[in-house]
């Protein structure tokens, strides 16, 4: 049995719904790089880059633990609070040994301090130290010079205009595909 490629029956089925040949393609076309910049963000590409630069010498997967902890205290997405390891593994969705493992590693390298919880004493929290916060302070310079020369030939009108349509695409994209419920 032969098939016809997927983008010719993806094509064909847009066009179908009424689509003109041109909304089909640049919509295949968003499809395509839509994939690129996901595997390009599942496999850390821009905090490596960035800790390549910086000469931090951490991976990419330590990096996206060491922003979590900074983004639970913080309250990014959620209520601030104190950084355990169970809080760490549920926000990188990551078996609690793989994120106990993880921080131990930022610990090591003098990014993390392990402390008793002011909420609770029988809890260990993980904490940020100066160094965390000066690497992360140069982290967000990095990638906000990176940012500035990436816009730099694109008009005021262009970048507001993508700016508003890149949040209705993703505000459109958390209601076509709403987070798991957390078990």
């Amino acid at each position: 049995m032969s098939h016809a490629p997927p983008n010719d029956r993806i094509k064909a089925t847009l066009q179908a719904q009424g689509h003109a040949v041109e909304v089909a393609e640049a919509l295949l076309s968003l499809d395509a790089d839509h994939f690129h910049f996901v595997r390009r963000v599942m496999k850390g590409d821009v905090p490596q880059s960035l800790m390549d630069e910086l000469n931090a010498g951490l991976e990419a997967t330590q990096f996206h633990a060491l922003s979590a902890i900074l983004r639970i205290r913080g309250g990014y997405a959620r209520p601030p609070s104190e950084a355990t390891v169970g809080l760490l593994a549920e926000e990188l969705a990551l078996d609690p040994s793989r994120a106990s493992r993880i921080a131990a590693d930022l610990v090591d390298r003098g990014l993390l301090q392990r402390a008793v919880s002011q909420e609770d004493g029988r809890r260990s929290v993980l904490v940020p130290t100066d160094a965390a916060w000066a690497l992360m302070e140069a982290f967000l310079d990095a990638k906000w010079q990176r940012t500035i020369r990436l816009f730099a030939q694109w008009s005021a009108e262009d970048i507001v205009t993508f700016a508003r349509l890149f949040g209705r695409y993703t505000e459109g994209m958390r209601e076509q595909y709403p987070a798991a419920a957390q078990g």
